[in-house]
């Protein structure tokens, strides 16, 4: 199906770039004279100091072929080796990247990996980029380029350098006889996608041989159709079962491998993005991509940049790093995305595909807290007696016992700890504990309803309101458990949720958080057709559709009614067919077109239709990164995901991110406060 001027295939056909279309940043410079630019280059580095800008002008506007051709000019010229003579002139960051250009991009590589292998431990990470990511023809030029700059064998050195699985793979990968024939058996798609399956979810233990031979020797386009077939299977995508059945390097390069075969430049646009995220940046691996993309993709990898991470390449390089590397590098991405203020085509597909994959995958949701065996009410409250009674607190006791049990024990603890000693095992608590931890052990006591409706009364009491809890809870929790928040708050409160909400909120706000709160949105699946006009009112509304809006009180009403009471089903539905219409992703016009509170809002509701887990695994990141620690939000996130999907939210969290979630929690909490969290978190991934 075509729309305005680009067209929307099967899934697994968006995937590369178009054969033929040039989607390189750097391009054959014209009117191209080698000797005078080795010429040039000589004047810049001759005297004392040299003139950096002349040189990074120079080299990052020629393309590798022409950058060979200047050094066997100055050599010609000068009788000296022009890498040589920049590696003495040039320093740090700035000399590795001008010299990786000057190289070709198979000895840049070989170089790389020469350099992954030597010295104590393995870069594991550069090795699994370059093998995963590279052609058939790329691996032989690599292959052939190390023997001939190390006159070593690079099988030999990664079979002497690494182990197990993740050696097996990798030797594979190192034969580039990877097929290339475009014409798929639908059978044979069918019998691989069944075999990954038995290999792994249906065996007991994980055959890893079979994984290696499909995944490292089957075409790209059969293995597009092939994990197409196993999500239809298994009901999920073939990377929630490489991470449940492989670990370590071998999970790492087996997830390359997929994210390289769905998308090469999606994959390199998330390892540039994780390369410069956070504190600190990973320089190595931004220029190893930045050189090595530069003529292949990297118009594709700016795009995707700007589609997955709302912001362009571009501006993420400028505001990370500095000087004449800074300089560099921005010649090299080649323009920035933002200035157009618009999505491309290619941006646009993946946006598309990405809404694809949620639509189709059936995410089992897993909690981390589950019920205890052999449990026992009466044990468990004579405990956190015990605990308590006398001088001083066995945190360690309660913390033991509280979050080693589901919320339904825990009520059956309450109620038998009154029954026993006739006392309030909440308020007993609250006087022995305090703090963080008091606030965690205390709302892991209260029933999820309660929980929640108690963190909606305190963003509401006192001075100011605090909006983003009131999303967070109302725009990701369902029918039941909204019904059961409105219950719980009208016991303890006395007061009708929606009346609260009223009194403390006002304007489109309001009217959305109200909407959220009645519990009414639709359970049934997606309807095509109503998908099509709906997403016509999320067009009009965003005015990114030239239909004529009429009543714009009545448009917006529309909109909102949509987002806030249609089911996840149709709503993901909604999303591809605006996206079909408008080249937009819907959460990224929301926040261009929308803003404060309303865009907020609007926003959660499009990430947890989405992908809930990730929604949460953002806000967690978000409470711990940099200094100090937003103890509120992660306790309120902990407590209230620890049944539903707190294992979910763990590995993305770990995806996204690059550390698991127990690592950050660690590094950023102490105590028993950490201590408990720790529990909850359920373990290190």
């Amino acid at each position: 199906m075509c729309i305005w001027g680009w067209c929307f295939f099967p899934l697994q056909r968006t995937q590369e770039p178009l054969a033929g279309r040039y989607r390189g940043s750097v391009k054959e410079f014209p009117n191209f004279n080698a000797s005078q630019d080795a010429e040039a280059l000589y004047n810049a580095m001759k005297g004392f100091g040299s003139d950096k800008e002349a040189i990074l002008d120079l080299i990052t506007s020629r393309n590798n072929k022409q950058r060979i051709e200047i050094s066997q000019a100055y050599k010609s010229l000068y009788g000296k080796d022009l890498i040589a003579d920049l590696k003495r002139e040039l320093t740090g960051k700035f000399e590795r990247l001008i010299v990786g250009l000057m190289r070709p991009l198979a000895y840049f590589d070989a170089k790389e990996i020469k350099d992954a292998l030597q010295g104590i431990g393995t870069d594991e990470k550069c090795l699994i980029e370059i093998l995963a990511s590279r052609t058939n023809q790329q691996i032989h030029n690599l292959v052939e380029a190390y023997r001939d700059a190390y006159e070593r064998e690079l099988e030999a050195d990664v079979l002497g350098d690494t182990s197990g699985h993740f050696k097996k793979m990798l030797v594979v990968l190192l034969q580039g006889t990877r097929e290339e024939d475009d014409v798929v058996s639908e059978d044979l798609v069918e019998q691989d996608a069944k075999d990954l399956l038995e290999a792994g979810d249906l065996k007991w233990g994980t055959d890893e041989a079979q994984f290696i031979y499909i995944l490292g020797n089957r075409s790209k386009q059969h293995l597009r159709l092939v994990f197409d077939e196993y999500l239809k299977i298994s009901g999920k995508p073939i990377e929630d079962s490489i991470r449940g059945e492989l670990s370590g390097d071998i999970e790492k390069l087996m997830m390359a491998v997929v994210k390289c075969i769905r998308s090469t430049p999606e994959y390199f646009a998330e390892r540039l993005y994780k390369a410069m995220k956070g504190l600190g940046t990973k320089d190595n691996t931004l220029i190893r991509v930045m050189v090595s993309r530069s003529e292949i993709d990297m118009l594709d990898i700016r795009e995707v940049f700007r589609t997955k991470y709302e912001k362009s390449l571009h501006s993420m390089i400028k505001d990370d790093t500095s000087g004449e590397y800074k300089k560099a590098l921005l010649k090299l991405c080649g323009g920035d995305d933002d200035a157009a203020g618009e999505f491309f085509p290619e941006a646009a597909q993946v946006a598309y595909r990405m809404w694809e994959l949620s639509a189709v995958a059936k995410v089992e949701l897993r909690g981390t807290v589950r019920p205890a065996a052999d449990f026992n009410a009466d044990g468990d409250a004579k405990v956190l007696r015990k605990a308590m009674k006398g001088l001083g607190t066995d945190e360690g006791a309660i913390i033991d016992v509280v979050t080693q049990r589901s919320n339904a024990q825990r009520q059956e603890i309450l109620r038998t700890y009154k029954s026993h000693f006739g006392r309030d095992l909440m308020a007993d608590l609250k006087s022995e504990l305090s703090g963080s931890l008091a606030k965690l052990i205390l709302g892991l006591m209260m029933t999820p309803a309660q929980f929640d409706a108690k963190q909606l009364k305190k963003a509401m009491e006192g001075a100011g309101t605090d909006e983003n809890i009131l999303i967070e809870i109302l725009a990701t929790r369902n029918n039941r458990e909204i019904q059961a928040i409105n219950e719980a708050y009208k016991v303890a409160y006395h007061k009708s949720l929606e009346d609260a909400l009223s009194s403390d909120t006002s304007g489109h706000f309001k009217r959305i958080l109200v909407s959220l709160a009645l519990g009414n949105r639709d359970e049934g699946g997606e309807d095509l057709t109503r998908a099509h006009e709906d997403a016509k009112v999320v067009a009009e509304s965003l005015k990114l559709s030239d239909v004529s809006s009429g009543d714009s009180t009545s448009l917006e009403t529309r909109f909102l009614s949509i987002l806030c009471t249609r089911s996840y089903p149709h709503l993901r539905r909604v999303f591809q067919e605006f996206i079909k219409m408008t080249n937009h992703d819907v959460a990224h016009t929301v926040r261009k077109h929308m803003s404060g509170d309303v865009r907020d809002a609007f926003v959660a509701i499009v990430r947890s239709v989405k992908d809930k887990p990730a929604f949460f695994a953002d806000k967690l990141y978000d409470s711990m990164k940099g200094i100090g620690t937003d103890e509120r939000t992660l306790t309120r996130i902990m407590v209230s995901r620890s049944e539903i999907d707190l294992l979910n939210i763990r590995r993305v969290f770990k995806e996204m991110h690059e550390k698991s979630l127990h690592h950050m929690i660690e590094k950023d909490t102490s105590g028993d406060y950490c201590k408990a969290l720790l529990a909850i978190c359920g373990g290190d991934d």
